[in-house]
């Protein structure tokens, strides 16, 4: 008979986890210091785009599968799921974009119509979750299939690992404390939500240091983003960074200028130099299947890696 199984974390990978694992047929129990709600994965932009993420060559098998899953949820449509028109557009020239076998579209963007300084750019159609949504719609899941969720905080893996139970890590930047992982370091973002109903294409660029800016419009409100500081903390709102962020998307789209903010939010992604998924086989019996790591690519990998970890608790 299987061991029972106890995910830690009720951010998007663990939640994603906990549904494959209870397809699969295993007794689930999530265990997580903060409701999904108050995690990370909240705060999420959320388009399928890996971010802030190696080996690029898993990420992307990992990505490949979520994007089938993300298709499939458009037909439900309380998970959240839609599909945007989206621009990304470079500094320098890009022939063929990189996303060209994965999504429905990838058009490329004539010179004449590109930003001021861009050297090349696509259109692409590109997923976009709400996350305020999609998060409560994986609880439900978790919870329709059998599993529990308890809120609780751990401060070491030791306190629910046995060879008796199944643990899988899924904390993110929680693994530097309850794993021992010195390798996670955080990734601050920022974000802010406005009310722009008349904005419905996407924009994303990445340029200059630790800047990333991006336009996500979604029917609770139009994502504005961001930054990307690495090894900074501070999960407070800067007013400097809200400022700029406004500034830089309204000069690509004049609409969101005077836009009313609804929200702004900072979260940590949780950086490493690779995505730590595998197996540990520990000395006293147990094992700990550890998936964290994503950096910036959490939602875009999440359906992947919840498949590969199912596959290897059930090897266990």
């Amino acid at each position: 008979m299987a061991r029972p199984v106890i995910v830690v974390g009720a951010g998007v990978m663990g939640l994603s986890s906990a549904v494959r694992l209870l397809e699969a047929g295993l007794d689930v129990r999530v265990i997580t210091r903060d409701l999904p709600l108050q995690t990370t994965s909240v705060v999420a932009g959320a388009i399928w785009h890996p971010y802030a993420v190696q080996p690029m060559e898993r990420a992307m098998h990992w990505g490949a599968v979520a994007l089938q899953q993300f298709y499939r949820l458009l037909d439900v449509p309380e998970a959240g799921v839609s599909l945007i028109p989206l621009r990304e557009v470079y500094e320098h020239p890009v022939e063929r974009h990189w996303a060209t076998d994965y999504l429905r579209r990838a058009d490329a963007i004539p010179a004449n119509d590109l930003p001021s300084g861009m050297a090349s750019g696509f259109v692409l159609e590109m997923p976009v979750v709400q996350m305020p949504i999609y998060l409560p719609w994986l609880v439900a899941q978790v919870e329709r299939l059998g599993g529990k969720l308890e809120q609780r905080t751990l401060t070491a893996l030791d306190e629910v690992a046995s060879p008796e139970v199944l643990v899988i890590n899924c904390s993110g930047l929680g693994s530097r404390d309850i794993a021992g992982d010195a390798s996670l370091f955080p990734i601050r973002g920022q974000v802010a939500k406005v009310a722009a109903p008349t904005v419905r294409e996407g924009y994303l660029s990445e340029w200059g240091d630790h800047k990333v800016t991006y336009i996500f419009p979604r029917p609770d409100g139009v994502i504005l983003g961001g930054v990307s500081q690495r090894g900074n903390e501070n999960l407070a709102v800067s007013e400097a960074d809200a400022a700029e962020i406004q500034q830089r998307c309204a000069a690509i789209n004049p609409a969101l200028r005077d836009a009313p903010v609804i929200s702004v939010s900072v979260g940590l992604r949780p950086g490493r130099p690779a995505v730590r998924l595998e197996r540990e086989q520990r000395a006293d019996g147990s094992t700990i299947i550890h998936n964290y790591g994503h950096g910036g690519a959490g939602v875009t990998l999440s359906w992947g890696c919840a498949d590969e970890v199912a596959q290897l608790a059930v090897q266990n």
